[in-house]
Order: structure tokens, then sequence, then C-alpha cells
């Protein structure tokens, strides 16, 4: 448990996700004050993580006396201003700019002048968010991941303007509920949905080529990677990848290296989106692994060179990638360890020849980071 003086947490928005991060919180002994602008996800907050926290009763693995600490901890409440006295407030609320602009110019009105707002965005830039702020040093981006209370990982992404204070304080925070905390920069993606892409856009890639959808998984697969591209792809949903490649390629101005796939397009137009709808590019069938060594070096030579891409625009490191990959999408190795395991001549000169093969506006695609070519 917490001492009684340790920081207090503000959850805003009470949804799947905002209700699993207050959970990881007041799980780590943290008094969390949380509300909901809709009455129903306020009223039924509480029930719903006394069912999280009750399965995990079931399975031995959490007290029944923990478990009590545990909505101890938890304050739900219909008035935002009782998220004065809290240290750490993130919001978990609708992916709108302007909804969050307002709701942290409402939290600056009611906070101490050190509390750290944070936004648990995957989409929108910190510095727009913070761009209409009085006080922009105090704001950053948490990024939890899905199912938070699972995920180990959590991003780390200040804005040009973010304090050392405000970034140490977060993630301080963040690592005693037991987080790992990556520092990223301020980018469309941070890190681990921008360094994905080419997991599913060089597979999407093989597939408009004419190879077989069980082929490209079970290279990956015997490759090491628990789920191959498609299987993954299935298990998201085909809506929500496109729309993630989609929303990508707006804030990359549309660069080859985020082109969106017309089997892509096709297949969230054909209904067929994976496990929700019952049946998706693979599901419900299952790759076997089958080693084919050059496919799977052509899509870990473009995940490489992504993450090199990454790297040279600044405020993270290739370990801090090569962690988030392996937690984020449980990758079995990060794209440096990659690139270390088939060596640079060999990455470049697989780019080289996608590049000398590819239709004339993906030739970009390929184009090498500065990483790799110094």
């Amino acid at each position: 448990m917490q001492p009684s003086n340790s920081p207090k947490i503000g959850i805003i928005g009470l949804g799947t996700m905002g209700l699993g991060i207050a959970q990881i919180f007041v799980q780590a002994g943290f008094f969390t004050i949380a509300t909901d602008a809709q009455p129903l996800a306020r009223a039924s907050a509480r029930q719903r993580m006394s069912d999280a926290l009750n399965a995990r009763v079931s399975a031995e693995k959490l007290t029944p006396e923990a478990r009590d600490a545990t909505l101890s901890n938890l304050h739900i409440t219909a008035s935002i201003a009782e998220i004065a006295p809290c240290d750490l407030v993130i919001e978990a609320i609708i992916e709108r700019l302007d909804a969050k602009q307002a709701l942290f110019a409402e939290l600056e009105t009611i906070l101490t002048p050190n509390a750290v707002l944070a936004t648990n965005t995957s989409s929108i830039p910190v510095a727009s968010i913070a761009s209409t702020a009085r006080h922009p040093d105090r704001i950053l981006a948490l990024h939890f991941f899905n199912p938070p209370t699972a995920m180990k990982l959590v991003e780390l992404a200040p804005h040009a303007g973010t304090s050392a204070a405000a970034l140490t304080l977060a993630r301080q925070i963040t690592e005693a509920a037991g987080k790992t905390v990556i520092q990223c920069p301020d980018r469309p993606g941070f890190i681990v949905n921008r360094c994905a892409r080419p997991y599913y856009g060089e597979a999407l890639a093989l597939l408009e080529e004419g190879h077989a959808v069980q082929d490209i998984d079970a290279a990956m697969m015997a490759a090491g990677y628990r789920l191959g591209p498609f299987a993954l792809i299935d298990l998201i949903g085909a809506d929500i990848n496109l729309a993630a490649t989609e929303g990508l390629a707006s804030a990359m101005q549309n660069h080859p290296r985020y082109h969106v796939f017309a089997a892509l397009k096709a297949q969230v137009a054909s209904g067929n989106l994976g496990r929700k709808s019952s049946q998706g590019f693979l599901y419900p069938a299952q790759a076997i692994a089958k080693a084919n060594p050059k496919i799977a070096l052509r899509i870990e030579a473009t995940l490489v060179n992504e993450a090199a891409w990454l790297l040279a625009e600044g405020g993270t490191t290739p370990e801090g990638i090569d962690t988030a990959l392996k937690l984020g999408l449980n990758f079995p190795r990060g794209p440096f360890e990659t690139l270390a395991l088939h060596t640079t001549p060999k990455v470049l000169a697989t780019l080289q020849s996608l590049a000398e093969n590819a239709p004339e506006a993906l030739k970009p695609r390929y184009a090498p980071a500065p990483f790799l070519t110094r």
C-alpha cells in the first residue's frame, strides 16, 4: 500500500480504457478520484471494477482482502471539482482535440500549480492539446495499451514545452504502479503504432503480389512472432487497423511508407473484419509456422527501417524502441535487435531490392533511413 501522503490520481473518462487505468492505480495503492460526463458510466464503474477484481479472486490471483483494499482506494464522483487535490490527472475521453482542450482548460482552474495533466491519446499531437493551455509545461501524454491492466508498456510523450518536473513525476508515479515507461517523441503514432505499420503493410503488399495469407503468417511465426500479421489484424479488427493506418498516413503527409493498401480497404468493405465478425483474412483458420526466410526478411527489413526513421526524428533510443515493440506487440525482438541479427548490409540489400521491384509510386517506401547508411 502507498503511504497516506502519496500522490493522488485523477481519472477523467470511465469507459473500458479509463476504468482500466484507474484499476492500475488503485491496485497499486494510490487513492484515485474518477469521473465521467455520462451518469451511467459513473454509476456502473465500481461494479465493473469489482467484477474484474472478482475474476482475479476466483482465479486465486488476488485475495478477497486485497480486492476490498483496492476498491477502497477508488472514489467515483459526479463533480470534476473533486479532482482538485490530485497530483496526476489522466484523461481517457473521446479522441477529439477540442474536447481535450476544453477539459484541460477546466482542470487548470481547479488543480494545484504542480499537478500534471496527462492525455491517453494515441492519435492527437500532445503539442496541439497543450497549445491552448495556460500552463502547457504540465501537459504530456501517458499512452496506455489495451487492456491496460495486462499490458506493461506505457508510452510517455512530452511536447517541446513539457517541464522536466512534469516528466519526472509522471514517470515516477506510473512506474510505481508497476508499468514500464518508455519516453518517445510527440510524433504521429508515438513508437508502437508507428513502428508496427510495416508489419501489417508489407504483409498486405505481399498479399497483393499473390502470396497466400497462410504462407505470410506462417513465415513470421517461424521467425518467432507469436501472431502473424493477418492473425494480428483479425484480432484487432480490420476496420480498426484501417482507421489507424489511414490516420497515420494522413499525419505523415501520405508518405508511401504508410501506404493504405487496397487489400485492407477491400477486407473492411466485405465486412469480414476478423474475430468480431467471425471471419477475417485468416480467422477462424490458424497458420502453422513454416519457415520462409525471404518473406520474414522482407517484413523485418521494413520494420527495421521504420524504427530507424523514427530514431532520426529524436526523442527516443534504439533500446526504448526495442522495449516498446516487445512489450506493446509481444514481438520476439525489437527492430534494432533484428538489425543486429540480420546485419546492416543484408537489410540495406533487401530494401534496395524491394525499391527496384516496387511500382514507381511505392519506391520511396523503401528508402533507407540515415541510421542505416551512415
